[in-house]
């Protein structure tokens, strides 16, 4: 059998989505997730225009040869556009093995390691009141792990951080749209790491006192601290027992987390933003990290992120694998699939999409009691609504910029 057609569909249910269907001559679709917050529209370029025509009448099965020859034949290759098209493309060759051998996929990675897979949600809140109303309303979900983000005295609106709905959902949205007819810009955001210094450490300390040491706690310092910053936090939270403190500086250097490391023993997560194995060298063989927090969305798909997996495994290093709304629920699965069937397994983030994204997105994964699963139906378990798609028009979103108090652009 081969591949006859390859189509990318771009779907906007509240946040815009990269969807490939790769369609096989005797009418298996598979399906795979290139979104790209904010540059969307680049991939798929990338997909129609260089990826799609060099496919047809390929064997669909030879999975591995197809993954090196996206990765290794391009001269200009590697980069978050790159990986993120060929990870659509790898996550449907999957969905497609799977469906013809009538599996779901994580029997074809090897079966299950383990029962479900532990998740977090994620609790914010400008206030430390509102974090603890969202907080609850997880734990009475059944979550038993948080990542906390909490607003800062005298800062505005900071990225990630968001009163919680009626219920303790959190159905924060990020990413800025025009009002029709006006200039597209990204939203500027006001930071200042001093007061986030300071204020952090009360944080987790109202947090323990409110839901004792059992809830596993986690935050996201946003690649915003410099490494003495990033080791005084670190160091600062240790009494407070975190699951890990991810992304607490900018990931281009990764030997800045030495420091960090030299200075404290809080657990460290890094990755989302990495696209390959060659971005994790320094930090895995060093042991610099302690969870890896790629998505196969963005780093190579299904094969690429069980190649940096199993190099992490070596030394120790779990994952936790990024999984936000701006990860399609096509991307969502195959990081549950992956996650189900590798010994070194950590967490799985969970931000649950939107009953508008899952009309479009038909999904067969599950939730309970704190664990994710991702279900028995062959392939990656989620099917395109394609007409339910037609209804969400592509609209430009970016995500927001910071600036420090003065002006100077800052990481975020």
């Amino acid at each position: 059998m081969s591949i006859e057609r390859i189509d990318v569909t771009v779907t906007s249910p509240g946040r815009n989505f990269v969807t490939v269907q790769v369609r096989t001559s005797d009418g298996i679709v598979g399906l795979g997730d290139g979104t790209l917050n904010g540059r969307e529209l680049a991939v798929v370029s990338y997909l129609r225009d260089h990826v799609a025509p060099t496919l047809l009448g390929r064997d669909e099965s030879q999975i591995e040869s197809t993954w090196q020859y996206l990765c290794r034949s391009p001269y200009w290759r590697r980069g978050p556009v790159t990986m993120a098209a060929v990870a659509a493309i790898d996550m449907a060759l999957w969905d497609i093995a799977a469906k013809r051998a009538g599996q779901p996929l994580y029997k074809l990675l090897g079966g299950a390691s383990r029962s479900g897979l532990l998740t977090y949600a994620h609790a914010s809140g400008t206030t430390i009141d509102s974090l603890n109303e969202a907080i609850r309303g997880y734990v009475d979900q059944g979550f038993q792990a948080v990542r906390i983000q909490a607003g800062v005295p005298g800062l505005g609106q900071i990225y990630g951080v968001h009163d919680a709905a009626p219920g303790g959902k959190y159905e924060y949205e990020p990413a800025g749209r025009a009002a029709e007819g006006a200039a597209m810009r990204p939203t500027e955001e006001t930071w200042d790491t001093a007061a986030y210094l300071r204020h952090l450490p009360t944080v987790f300390a109202a947090v323990r006192e409110e839901f004792g040491p059992e809830l596993r706690l986690l935050h996201d310092g946003h690649h915003r601290m410099s490494p003495i910053e990033a080791a005084k936090l670190a160091k600062s939270l240790e009494p407070f027992d975190p699951f890990w403190l991810e992304d607490a500086t900018p990931g281009e250097d990764q030997s800045v987390l030495r420091l960090v490391r030299q200075h404290s023993v809080t657990p460290l997560a890094i990755g989302e933003v990495f696209n390959s194995v060659y971005d994790y060298q320094t930090l895995i063989t060093e042991r610099l990290i302690d969870y890896v927090r790629s998505s196969a969305t963005h780093a190579g798909g299904i094969t690429g992120l069980r190649q940096i997996m199993t190099f992490a495994g070596i030394y120790g290093i779990r994952s936790g694998f990024h999984g936000p709304t701006d990860v399609s629920p096509v991307g969502m699965a195959a990081n549950l699939h992956l996650g189900l069937a590798i010994h070194n397994f950590g967490i799985q983030e969970y931000m649950p999409h939107s009953e508008t994204t899952l009309s479009v997105f038909r999904t067969s994964y599950r939730f309970e009691d704190g664990q994710l699963h991702p279900g028995e139906t062959p392939g990656l378990g989620v099917e395109l609504d394609e007409a339910a798609a037609a209804e969400h028009e592509y609209v430009p979103a970016y995500l927001p910029v910071n600036r420090l108090r003065d002006g100077t652009v800052h990481d975020w």
